[in-house]
């Protein structure tokens, strides 16, 4: 019997590989996508994709999506009460695992399993500790495709928002950027790819600096 699986999606490069990693594994069966949206902007957290692209995504990949709205800004308590009561309704419709993008940081896989560990639901991470340079260049052979919707401008220049993750982009990231962002360096919204039926064609829109952070809007190529 596969595992029923949720797939936490970011919108992201992470989660859209982790999406075609399990889809490989015969014991291992994804039945849906579930997102947090900031319910003041209605964008994904972080990633500030707006939700007809979300939308766009999950139906590219032939999965219903949870959107779990969280307010802001978000207090801790608010997010776990939250992720809680996805987590209650999931293992009463028999969900069997959540899995998640997560790469090498250690604080947050412990802090996943740790609240998830009386619910009935494991936590599955198909992607960790693989080395992110590897798997930056396995998601671009593998056809993905994504736009950094999000740079930490402490880190990265605010130049690189809005650009493709591509190999030039890769070749000109500075040493102690992470090749997948893994830090928070910046975020990604995959708009093509193996995990997909069709890409989820986006534009460039504006790009704004809030709250420390360089964001680029995307918009559906028809605006």
């Amino acid at each position: 019997m596969k595992t029923k699986t949720l797939l936490a999606w970011s919108s992201g490069k992470d989660s859209a590989f982790a999406l075609h990693v399990l889809r490989q594994q015969p014991d291992v069966e994804v039945v849906g996508l579930v997102t947090t949206l900031n319910e003041t902007h209605d964008r994904v957290a972080m990633h500030a994709v707006r939700r007809s692209l979300l939308e766009a995504q999950a139906e590219a990949a032939g999965l219903p999506l949870t959107i779990v709205r969280i307010p802001y800004p978000c207090p801790n308590e608010a997010y776990e009460a939250a992720m809680a009561r996805v987590l209650a309704e999931a293992r009463a419709r028999g969900i069997d695992a959540m899995a998640f993008g997560d790469l090498f940081l250690g604080e947050i896989r412990r802090y996943r399993e740790e609240r998830m560990r009386d619910t009935g639901i494991a936590p599955l991470f198909p992607l960790w500790q693989r080395s992110t340079r590897a798997l930056a260049e396995e998601m671009l052979a593998s056809g993905l495709e994504a736009r950094l919707t999000c740079v930490d401008p402490r880190v990265l220049s605010p130049s690189f928002a809005g650009r493709a993750f591509d190999q030039a982009l890769l070749a000109e990231l500075p040493a102690r950027v992470d090749p997948c962002g893994e830090n928070g360096e910046f975020h990604t919204f995959a708009w093509n790819g193996p995990m997909f039926r069709n890409a989820v064609a986006v534009c460039s829109g504006e790009v704004v600096e809030r709250d420390g952070f360089v964001f680029a809007d995307l918009l559906p190529a028809a605006e």
